[in-house]
């Protein structure tokens, strides 16, 4: 089989002020930002609704601390869920396309996450309540699993080469749009008085969502098949068997994915909600020094959102210029280093300061970390089962990071009678897991998307001894 040269074959490598190109670009951008912004709007509208509602409404309050665990404990489900469907959805990706595969998560997504809003409690059904709960949350999780890697996969492989790493994180600008509304959604029904806001006001912005799935399935439906994939087609290279290449050859770069994908997903997680949860609990007295209204972590969340939509795209610039491994290195030890500080201001029960702790650890710390990763993840895979691999890597390190943050966190929380230097070190680890990682990858800067070999791979020559070695041509 032949392969083209990169000045030949990839379309990326056209010059931006080609029409045809600019366009496909912009659609590219926007089918993925809102897609995003639905995954992350529903995401993290479920994770402030964990923590002040769900617990509530679908389980019995005789021990509001079980239902408080048992809430985050569904939450975690969604995230058990999304390796399965990236990898069955990965698959897919890999063999079908990329603009279908999207098509039909953000349908599946986006449905379950209206369905939510239609829900019985646990007052009027009983134990079935929590039951569809966790099966609307396994639906949702289901779709988001090849979501996220799809939008990656999307804008690494149309973007431009020496801009790669900049167009590759626009549409995660989505995200941060995304859990920036949720968080203002949140604020707002919050202000409801608790009557009301359990009775509907929570389900208003769940039933919402359905106007962003028309919008985004209009938009990807007019999207075309991504250029590195169309010349798979042309050559033929097409993996009959991307699940069989990513469990032998690509398994190096998923678990270096998993270890990258450790403190930008557990962290992203747990400032946006166990530290909501550490806050709320001051109305009982329990964790903090003094009591913080339910609503003000909110608008830490919500600022946090706001810094994102500039820095997420910013430090993805900063990779296109000084390399994915040294910017991503930063986010991961700034973290490391604010651990501690962090959770001891937010138990000090000031609300000003709460706003900012999360804040910062969302907008600095946290998405740091995602600018570089955009581009990196892909570049990591090779062109044969790159979306599987994306998908494998960011799914299985959200159930280790952030599926086991809410639960986890809350549970460490409660045995330990809300002593907060139990968290500092939680987020402290994983930010060391990443920072260790980042010395192990291979810088992927600028990279031939058209390679079907991987960035991180096991060598054929090596492969009986099981080492793993690195290279990173550029």
């Amino acid at each position: 089989m032949t392969q083209s040269s990169p000045a030949q074959a990839n379309p990326a490598s056209r010059p931006s002020d080609d029409p045809e190109y600019a366009a496909n670009l912009r659609r590219a951008t926007l089918a993925s930002s809102v897609g995003s912004a639905l995954e992350y709007f529903d995401f993290a509208l479920y994770g402030l609704m964990t923590a002040l509602v769900f617990n509530v409404l679908f389980f019995d309050q005789s021990d509001p601390a079980i239902g408080l665990v048992g809430a985050f404990a569904i939450y975690g489900v969604g995230f058990v869920a999304r390796p399965i469907g990236g990898l069955v959805f990965g698959v897919l990706g890999d063999r079908l396309g990329r603009k279908w595969v999207l098509v039909v998560t953000i349908v599946l997504m986006g449905g379950a996450s209206t369905a939510i809003g239609l829900l019985p409690t646990y007052e009027q059904v009983g134990l079935l309540a929590p039951v569809l709960l966790v099966l609307m949350r396994i639906l949702q999780g289901f779709g988001a699993g090849a979501e996220q890697a799809g939008a990656t996969v999307l804008m690494a492989e149309y973007a431009p080469v020496a801009r790669r790493g900049f167009f590759s994180a626009l549409p995660f600008v989505g995200i941060q749009a995304g859990t920036l509304l949720a968080a203002l959604v949140f604020s707002g029904i919050a202000l409801l008085p608790e009557e009301q806001l359990l009775s509907w006001g929570w389900r208003v912005p769940f039933l919402a969502s359905f106007l962003l799935i028309l919008v985004a399935l209009f938009i990807r439906l007019r999207l075309r098949e991504t250029p590195t994939f169309v010349e798979l087609e042309k050559h033929d290279q097409i993996a009959d068997r991307p699940l069989r290449e990513i469990f032998t050859r690509g398994l190096p770069g998923v678990v270096t994915g998993i270890g990258l994908r450790m403190a930008e997903n557990g962290g992203s997680y747990i400032f946006q909600n166990v530290t909501l949860a550490f806050v709320a609990t001051a109305g009982a007295g329990a964790f903090l020094a003094s009591p913080i209204d339910r609503g003000v972590a909110t608008w830490g969340v919500t600022v946090g959102s706001l810094i994102g939509i500039f820095s997420v795209p910013f430090t993805g610039h900063l990779s296109d210029r000084f390399g994915r491994r040294a910017v991503y290195r930063f986010g991961a030890v700034f973290m490391l280093l604010y651990a501690f500080p962090a959770w001891w201001a937010l138990s000090l029960g000031i609300g000003w300061l709460a706003i900012a702790v999360i804040a910062i650890g969302i907008g600095v710390a946290v998405n740091s970390m995602l600018g570089p990763q955009c581009a990196m993840l892909p570049e990591l895979f090779g062109n044969r089962h790159r979306y599987l691999g994306v998908a494998m890597a960011r799914e299985l390190s959200a159930v280790l990071a952030g599926g086991l943050a809410g639960v986890l966190g809350v549970w460490l929380l409660t045995l330990t009678d809300g002593t907060w230097q139990v968290m500092a070190l939680y987020v402290a680890t994983i930010a060391a897991i990443t920072t260790a990682t980042t010395f192990l990858v291979p810088e992927t800067r600028g990279r031939d998307l058209l390679r079907t070999e991987d960035a991180v791979r096991i060598s054929t020559e090596e492969e009986h001894t099981g080492v793993i070695i690195t290279e990173a041509r550029a």
